[in-house]
Parts: C-alpha cells; structure tokens; sequence
C-alpha cells in the first residue's frame, strides 16, 4: 500500500479541496502493524462532505472510501475538516500585525 493508492481512493469519493497525507509507519517499527509498506498513516482532509457531521461520521465517510484497498492500513490518525473549519484554525495560527498610525 503507498500514499497514492490512498490518495487516490479519498480524491474520489471526498474530493477534498486539502488533503495532506504523511506515512508514519517508521514510527512504529517493530510493532505489529508495521509493514514494509506502511501502514500507520496521518490525514488531514478538508472537504464539504464533512459538513453536517460530527467526528465519528466523518471518519466512517473516511474509511468507507479506502474500503477494499486497506489490507496494509493498519491505522489512521484522521483530521477532518470542512474548509470553514479549516480557515477558523488557519487565522487562529496567524500572527496579528499591529499598525501604528503616529507620526
């Protein structure tokens, strides 16, 4: 299983207008569901499909759409957004600049 095939299957059924997805499984090396393939992957999608639904929808939207390609997927850490939420957070990471007007 690669990030492609992942991508791929989440592009399709969320067309998501963010999605980053970052392979963790080296982090897990040793532990039991750690291939050679990967199999321990973090994602964040920010898609209007989420909107509406609390967290445990959205995840199960997630897990619906890698349905049948997931034998070396062994976990996610998901982070679902819809692009509202997505701009809430970005503006709160932002700095505030601050404007002197005195002469």
């Amino acid at each position: 299983m690669n990030k492609e095939v992942i991508e791929n299957a989440i592009r399709s059924a969320l067309q998501p207008q963010e999605l980053d997805i970052r392979d963790r499984s080296e982090a897990h090396a040793g532990h039991a569901g750690a291939t050679s393939d990967g199999g321990h992957y973090e994602l964040r999608i920010v898609s209007d499909k989420f909107d509406g639904l609390n967290p445990l929808a959205r995840h199960r939207l997630v897990y619906a759409a890698v349905d049948g390609i997931g034998e070396s997927i062994h976990a996610f850490a998901l982070q679902t957004l819809t692009p509202e939420e997505a701009e809430a957070r970005a503006q709160k990471r932002s700095p505030r600049r601050t404007i002197s007007l005195h002469s």
